[in-house]
């Protein structure tokens, strides 16, 4: 549902990837969308309740389709992605679904990531959060 730009070290840009308990693969942490909710404030949930960090979305980041079988069903999931700024440590309520987390430079995300579609976003993605980090450093508002 998101990608997380940090920024914990003044001029280190990082971003999240997150590992999925049950199939292993390397990804952004996402989810699902609650009744009445945004897919950003889903993404913000998310990201808090997976890895126990809390972020603040800058703008949206690109979309994913694939399909996923649910009870013998093909179903069509579409996950939209966002940019978003580190604030802080929260609370990780779903920790069971992440086996294991990595902040890493940008050069390094790609080599991380393990399903095709999310590395097509990625590489699509990239030169824009280098773009926003330059704002966030030189103090410029992110509209979103």
């Amino acid at each position: 549902m998101d990608e997380t730009v940090s920024e914990k070290e003044v001029g280190k840009l990082e971003v999240l990837v997150t590992q999925h308990s049950k199939h292993k693969g390397w990804d952004f942490p996402k989810g699902h969308l609650e009744t009445a909710e945004s897919s950003e404030q889903a993404a913000v949930r998310e990201v808090e309740e997976e890895v126990g960090v809390k972020a603040e979305v800058l703008e949206k980041a690109g979309q994913t389709q694939y399909f996923y079988y649910d009870e013998g069903e093909k179903v069509l999931k579409t996950v939209n992605y966002f940019f978003m700024k580190y604030v802080g440590e929260g609370e990780a309520t779903t920790a069971f679904e992440v086996s294991d987390k990595k902040w890493l430079p940008i050069e390094k995300v790609e080599d991380q990531l393990t399903f095709k579609a999310t590395k097509e976003m990625w590489g699509n993605a990239r030169k824009r959060i280098e773009q926003l980090a330059l704002r966030l450093r030189s103090g410029q508002a992110i509209n979103h």
